[in-house]
């Protein structure tokens, strides 16, 4: 795929600010929501071929809380936030102050989960917000779900149409800290895996000119 061959440290660098400026209007919505400042950054962005963002999640094996939707619009693909059980049950504790819920294991407490839910609905609409004004592409989310499932069998459905013609995706890693509540840092990463017609589309709105 030629377009993926001129996905230089430049075009990440990109996605990373435009990564950076989402999270700055999650931080924003989240402080809104639970009334207390919330700090949020983008340490990384990486494109990674699909066995490394295996590993990234820890294997394949790797059971974890995931908040998943379309994207549509100008593109169309799949989104995915993941977090480990101990770092949504840290993040659910912060949005709603029960510190009994607890992702290790069913049956899962319904407000976790929607806090979780509304935790993937904020972050993914910011980025998605802030990815649609820096390309001039309309992109919209659907209605996200979570679940709480072996990471492999969560993303083999966002994996089976890209994975005809490519082998790659793009990481965003997210870090969210509430300093109000001393209670360490949230990390989690979005894995975003656009169809393979929509690669073209993003590159060169991002500037990319490959040989189509």
């Amino acid at each position: 795929m030629p377009f993926l061959n001129q996905f230089s440290q430049d075009y990440l660098d990109v996605l990373k600010e435009v990564g950076n400026i989402g999270a700055g209007h999650a931080a924003t919505s989240l402080s809104k929501l639970l009334d207390r400042k919330i700090d949020m950054n983008i340490p990384d962005v990486r494109l990674v071929s699909f066995n490394e963002m295996m590993d990234i999640a820890g294997g394949a094996e790797q059971v974890l809380v995931s908040v998943f939707l379309r994207i549509e619009g100008d593109i169309s693909g799949s989104m995915f936030f993941v977090l480990p059980p101990e770092q949504a049950n840290r993040m659910a504790f912060q949005m709603t102050g029960d510190e009994k819920i607890n992702f290790a294991s069913p049956p899962y407490s319904e407000m976790g989960v929607s806090a979780i839910n509304e935790l993937g609905n904020i972050l993914s609409g910011s980025y998605l917000s802030a990815l649609s004004d820096f390309t001039n592409l309309s992109i919209q989310p659907s209605v996200p779900s979570v679940s709480i499932d072996m990471i492999g069998a969560v993303l083999s459905f966002g994996l089976l149409e890209l994975s005809q013609v490519s082998d790659h995706a793009i990481v965003i890693d997210t870090c969210i800290k509430d300093n109000s509540l001393n209670s360490g840092e949230v990390r989690g990463h979005f894995f975003l895996l656009p169809d393979p017609n929509s690669f073209p589309i993003i590159f060169k709105a991002l500037g990319v000119q490959g040989d189509e």
